[in-house]
């Protein structure tokens, strides 16, 4: 039985990057590996939408999380979390590890923030240092409006901090034209790498925060210290060099086939999968989708980590429940990166066999047939 692995990170790795990941290990302070940092820096650039540089750290994601707060925002300020789930829940954390104040903004699981509500938190505090949301929810399948944040935070002294780890790649984000100051992804998601690198676009509003803060509490994340050395073309400290060889090959992927067609083919997934899930009678649970993942009810009567059990284990497919509250509550079915049509056409088939065997009133294909019928639409014969 063939294992699909379906969750929304870490995401299916391309077979050649990972053939890449098997070549032999090189030496990392080379002209090999600065020539590899200035090809990957170019192509960062291009998915982020930015001109500004693009930090590499060897981490995950969260990493590049704590990088911003650390070096933005000294102990004793304010800041502004946005939160609709366990990832902006994730910011008011780190915040409070580091002695920040957070003021939250809270939303219900599944809703996303209104812009409304941020404007209200600005006026309301306006010695506030940063701003923190989420492009993509992944605990509830929410994306937010990041653009329109931007606009609100572009007009205040604040920084905008985006956590674009399960969202760049799969949905807009537009690091420059949005306003945000710091972005952050993960290789595990969108770029279809295996977890260990970070990135982190800065701008020049946050370096100069940044270049004010003398002492911030951190000796790895240092951001000073990883922008003198991509200055040069290298990492101040040991890099996971064979990850970015590989990068470059997902990266060149991602360009071969254009950002606006590769999210246009994200749209299509998110627009069949929702289709398939709703055809099956199942409610969406997010009511701003985000393009990376979507996210279901599961039915009544039904025990959702069983139904996730069975799936793995009969059928070979691995996607993701609920966390806290949500377990057994929700399914979560990732279309990004390396996850085509086809994969949302096989899951869906398999999650409509799993009902059937549960028990659950269901017409056989009505959900991969609704799936078929949006992918149909998006054919362009020539």
């Amino acid at each position: 039985m063939r294992f699909r692995l379906l969750a929304p990170g870490p995401t299916p790795v391309p077979e050649d990057t990972l053939l890449e990941m098997a070549k032999p290990v090189f030496y990392h302070r080379s002209a090999e590996f600065r020539n590899l940092l200035r090809e990957v820096e170019e192509d960062l650039q291009y998915v982020f939408q930015t001109a500004n540089p693009v930090l590499p750290l060897t981490s995950s994601g969260t990493g590049a999380l704590e990088a911003a707060v650390v070096n933005c925002l000294p102990a004793g300020s304010k800041v502004i979390c946005l939160i609709g789930g366990r990832f902006g829940e994730r910011w008011r954390s780190l915040c409070k590890a580091f002695g920040v104040e957070a003021v939250s903004v809270t939303v219900p699981h599944g809703q996303a923030v209104p812009p409304e509500h941020l404007a209200r938190a600005l006026a309301d505090h306006p010695d506030a240092r940063a701003v923190c949301a989420t492009l993509s929810e992944t605990s509830t399948g929410v994306g937010h409006d990041i653009a329109a944040f931007g606009k609100l935070v572009a007009d205040t002294p604040a920084l905008l901090f985006v956590d674009a780890i399960s969202g760049l790649g799969a949905m807009e984000c537009r690091t420059d034209d949005w306003h945000i100051d710091l972005c952050a992804t993960g290789s595990q998601k969108a770029l279809m790498l295996p977890p260990g690198l970070a990135f982190l676009a800065v701008s020049a509003k946050a370096w100069k925060v940044i270049d004010a803060n003398p002492n911030p509490p951190t000796f790895y994340f240092d951001l000073k210290k990883a922008r003198a050395s991509l200055g040069t073309l290298d990492t101040p400290y040991t890099p996971a060099h064979t990850l970015v060889r590989a990068l470059r090959l997902s990266l060149k992927r991602i360009r071969a086939e254009g950002l606006e067609n590769l999210l246009a083919r994200h749209a299509r997934s998110a627009a069949a999968a929702r289709a398939g899930f709703q055809a099956m009678g199942l409610e969406l649970f997010a009511a701003r989708a985000a393009g990376g993942l979507t996210v279901a009810k599961v039915p009544a009567g039904i025990d959702g980590a069983a139904l996730l059990d069975r799936l793995e284990k009969q059928y070979g497919m691995k996607l993701a429940g609920g966390q806290d509250h949500l377990k057994g509550k929700i399914i979560r079915l990732a279309h990004m990166g390396y996850i085509d049509q086809f994969d949302v056409l096989t899951a869906l088939s398999g999650v409509e066999l799993v009902l059937q065997e549960m028990g659950y009133p269901l017409e056989p294909g009505a959900g991969v047939a609704a799936a078929q019928r949006v992918l149909a639409r998006a054919i362009k014969v020539p």
